[in-house]
């Protein structure tokens, strides 16, 4: 059976109280049939899986015909799909839809179900089945990594001062797609200086300087859609301050701390308290706002996650991120991240491009 016909049979299983399922999240798509095209359905049933898209796919979804029932609509393939319901979903009383269907959608579906038939939101079915990754999945998100420490070693042999943060950003994106990468996890964060302090900074069309913290935070998405994940912090043309210095280590000291904690059985909060705990007793707690980690899979942002309150129970299979950070407003911003696969004893890194403070030559 293949790995898609599992997936469904899984799906199938985790119905529970429903009957039918509408899936129109294309991620979840995309993890229980292989389709990657822009416009896709699935309805699920005990009875029957069927695939809608529009013509323009006809042809790249003959392939998934071995799994599940594949039906091509000229128009309004949402709209058509709740129209012949009762056909793609025969005999089902309760179908769910997953929240991202969009309300008008939803309405839509509210009228046309057949009296006495019910329909509920149903949140996070698929995602649960997404959490732990086989190893297959875990091959191809190290694959993923993999490049990111080409990347960074190429950073770290060359050169910083002078050149734009968007120069430094379109290089990543290069590198990245011309070793055969169809897409990056998001869009590369490079932020010196001040704006490093900025968790989520854009790349700017500013010239680096010499002696500033230089904050680079990239992901590639290899041909399976498997992500990666990795942040370090150079420092450009030579040493930072030593009050930089100091907050580096600090950064570095919290996340192996975050490292060591993570093993399957922990909860995600505390695992995230380890590493807080940490920088909060330098003082510097108010300066590290974000969670600690979160998974990463066909997304780059999913379950489980690490940060405060979080109940998750790391389970051996799951990827996560370990990622603390330190940001002075007006100064620097420092972060340190790995990706790394939760096992019965501990984690596996994926990330391996070192953590010392790395000086670049210019």
């Amino acid at each position: 059976m293949s790995k898609h016909a599992q997936r469904l049979v899984r799906a199938v299983a985790e119905l529970a109280d429903i009957d039918a399922l509408i899936v129109t999240n294309l991620v979840n798509v995309r993890y229980l049939t292989g389709y990657t095209g822009s416009n896709g359905i699935v309805v699920l049933s005990a009875e029957r899986a069927v695939l809608v898209t529009d013509f323009r796919y006809q042809d790249a979804v003959e392939p998934l015909r071995a799994v599940l029932d594949v039906e091509i609509l000229d128009r309004d393939i949402a709209g058509q799909t709740i129209e012949r319901l009762a056909e793609f979903a025969p005999g089902c009383a309760t179908i769910g839809f997953e929240g991202s269907m969009p309300y008008a959608l939803a309405e839509r579906l509210r009228v046309l179900m057949p009296s006495g038939s019910q329909f509920v939101a149903i949140d996070g079915l698929i995602e649960a089945l997404r959490l732990i990754k086989s190893a297959p999945e875990i091959a191809a998100t190290r694959h993923a990594s993999d490049i990111l420490e080409v990347v960074y070693s190429n950073i770290a042999q060359g050169q910083l001062v002078g050149r734009t943060e968007v120069a430094v950003a379109w290089e990543i994106e290069r590198t990245i797609r011309e070793a055969g990468f169809p897409a990056l996890s998001f869009e590369p964060i490079v932020a010196s200086g001040a704006h490093g302090a900025l968790p989520h900074a854009e790349p700017r069309d500013v010239a680096i300087e010499r002696g500033a913290l230089v904050v680079i935070d990239i992901g590639a998405q290899g041909q399976s859609g498997y992500c990666s994940d990795c942040t370090r912090t150079f420092a450009a043309g030579g040493a930072p301050d030593s009050a930089a210095a100091e907050d580096y280590a600090l950064v570095l000291s919290a996340q192996l701390a975050g490292l060591g904690a993570v093993r399957a059985g922990a909860i995600g909060g505390s695992v995230d308290a380890t590493a807080r705990e940490v920088i909060e007793a330098a003082g510097a707690g108010d300066l590290f706002g974000h969670g600690l980690g979160h998974g990463t899979g066909l997304e780059v942002h999913e379950g489980p996650t690490l940060r405060k309150g979080s109940e998750d129970v790391l389970e051996a299979g799951q990827l996560v991120t370990v990622e603390p950070g330190v940001y002075r407003p007006g100064k620097w911003g420092i972060r340190i991240e790995d990706h790394v696969v939760v096992t019965a004893s501990g984690h596996e890194i994926l990330t391996g491009f070192t953590k010392d403070l790395v000086e670049t030559a210019g």
